[in-house]
């Protein structure tokens, strides 16, 4: 017999609060936002279209300034529909009003779509005089990355097209994804009973003391993956591929050109980034030989390897939670402490488990005049403890960055992680300092470096599936879902080596991740900012508190710099 489990957690209850930015789904505001963007967008296309070579800086900024303001007020109605859908991918009104926001702003967005199209293409003698002077100074960065794009624009008609079959091409099928994996159930079989959960629930046991629970988790995983295969597989053929015609049309050179350019990187230190994280392979090993024995254990599993040391791993209630992560960003920062605490109090975060929620974790950057929201599934578990810290990093860089505005609040994926990464360790020295049960100490410390792994080395290991699933389907078509499993594995063996046992079920693993489907190419970012913030943070360990107030200024500039402007005042080389 099944049970059909209604996820529960100490988080019960902990919903957000979006109020702030409208009541509800049927809120007239909604549709009053998005006319008076229609409204104001048609009269900036009367005022600006084919005159930018006419225009002074003073009326350049003023340019920028009401397209900031369409842009935001186009893109509110958006965030909060895509924020309702993500709490609840099951109900039919989320799904509706998320496609139709969708529909009307990429409506709204093919009458400014000139702006950004007649800026690149302006003569070099006009637009470098304009972006060195001083009433475009707050703009210079957003202007300069504009014009990066020139050689990858097409004409206004074609990029209008392909701005309105997004939403019935590759949008809609990345929210297929939500929707199939956000209602996927598992039917994990235990000890005689069979308890049907979500995928976060299941995830979460992968994670606990007893082995044969996380045998079941994985293969219960594994059946329903399996159950949707056919459609997660054609979803994965058909993104990939619209990302090749993406690359064809834009004259990008290879895949991960288009998110090098985004990122302000330079696939060189991309190249380097990836070749050092590999070269440290040994490092894993080494760990997981020393995780089997200590775990006593012949082999070591793909599922093994979250497993704690002993049956009585730590947990940590959503009050407690609450506690610590406020209390480890009031000490590094009072002022991050305060953000922090508004997320709580003002009820920003969703954390309880309900069928119908998106996995995983994310902060989401709101409009520059409300604040952002956090999704997470909290479970009680140490690692959930690190989430919350993980995405309070993201807000309260999202919270201080939208002083800059909204055009250029968002850093690029290279630096987008560094507080996130550097928040968990916060609160993880605050842990582990504050332990004095050997066991609970070595369980923190483990579990630190398994994090550290599954950022700087799992994160890589994601690229370079990438890598490889991209390039088989430009080289062999259409791919089965056996054959990208191959390509999984093949990416995932070099990390684990001889030390971890990847079984069959692990070879479907690939479906479920939402980076994959939602950004391609973004988990390098990962990697990137976990090795940045051990640099940041032995800065700080050196520095104590005069650190803080360079590094809150970083976070406040947003996207408004580029990457390596952004660390350099903290004596951090982005390049080396």
């Amino acid at each position: 017999m099944t049970t059909e489990a209604t996820p529960t957690s100490s988080a019960d209850g902990v919903v957000w609060d979006l109020t702030d930015l409208y009541d509800t789904v049927d809120d007239p505001r909604i549709e009053a936002d998005l006319k008076s963007a229609d409204d104001r967008a048609a009269a900036f296309e009367k005022d600006y279209r084919d005159k930018l070579t006419g225009l002074d800086a003073p009326a350049l900024a003023a340019a920028v300034d009401e397209l900031q303001a369409i842009v935001q007020l186009m893109d509110t109605p958006v965030i909060y529909a895509h924020l309702l859908h993500a709490a609840k991918t099951d109900d039919p009104a989320n799904g509706r009003l998320l496609s139709s926001v969708m529909e009307t702003s990429s409506a709204i967005r093919n009458r400014l779509v000139f702006f950004e199209l007649e800026w690149a293409a302006l003569d070099d003698k006009i637009a470098l005089p304009l972006m060195d002077h001083a009433d475009l100074a707050r703009y210079r960065h957003f202007l300069e990355k504009e014009r990066r794009y020139r050689p990858h624009q097409l004409s206004e008609s074609e990029e209008t097209v392909l701005e309105r079959k997004a939403n019935t091409g590759g949008r809609a099928f990345t929210r297929l994804f939500d929707e199939i994996t956000g209602r996927m159930t598992c039917d994990v079989d235990h000890d005689g009973e069979v308890r049907r959960l979500n995928e976060p629930e299941t995830l979460a046991l992968l994670y606990d003391p007893d082995r044969s629970l996380r045998r079941a988790a994985a293969e219960a995983l594994t059946v329903s993956l399996k159950h949707h295969e056919h459609v997660l597989t054609y979803i994965f053929n058909v993104l990939v591929q619209d990302h090749k015609v993406d690359d064809e049309i834009r004259s990008y050179g290879t895949p991960m050109s288009s998110r090098n350019l985004s990122n302000e990187i330079e696939q060189s230190t991309v190249d380097a980034l990836v070749d050092a994280c590999e070269a440290a392979h040994p490092t894993v090993h080494r760990y997981y030989r020393l995780k089997k024995r200590l775990l006593g254990y012949d082999e070591l599993f793909d599922y093994d390897r979250y497993a704690p040391l002993s049956d009585d791993s730590p947990t940590r209630t959503w009050a407690e939670c609450r506690e610590i992560v406020t209390d480890s960003y009031n000490q590094f920062s009072p002022q991050a402490g305060e953000i922090v605490g508004e997320f709580f109090e003002k009820n920003w975060i969703d954390a309880e488990l309900r069928n119908g929620k998106r996995g995983g974790a994310f902060s989401a950057g709101g409009p520059a005049n409300v604040h952002p929201y956090i999704l997470c599934n909290y479970t009680d578990r140490i690692r959930d403890v690190m989430t919350v810290a993980h995405e309070l990093g993201h807000g309260i860089h999202q919270y201080l960055s939208r002083d800059v505005g909204y055009l250029q609040s968002s850093t690029p994926l290279t630096t987008a992680e560094t507080a996130s990464v550097f928040g968990e360790m916060i609160v993880f020295h605050t842990l582990l300092e504050s332990e004095t049960d050997p066991k609970v100490r070595l369980a923190l410390l483990t579990g630190k470096i398994e994090d550290a792994f599954a950022t700087a080395f799992r994160q890589i290991v994601m690229t370079r599936f990438e890598q490889k699933l991209h390039a088989a389907r430009r080289d062999e078509g259409e791919l089965e879902a056996e054959r990208i499993g191959e390509l999984w594995i093949e990416a995932n063996a070099p990390m684990h080596g001889d030390t971890v046992t990847l079984t069959d079920n692990y070879s479907h693993w690939w479906r479920y991740i939402p980076h994959f489907i939602h950004t391609p190419f973004y988990t390098y970012a990962y990697s990137f900012g976990e090795l940045l913030v051990l640099a940041l943070y032995r800065l700080y360990e050196e520095k104590g508190a005069a650190f803080v107030p360079g590094y809150m200024e970083m976070l406040s500039k947003g996207g408004s710099v580029s990457p390596s402007e952004l660390v350099a005042p903290l004596g951090v080389d982005i390049n080396d």
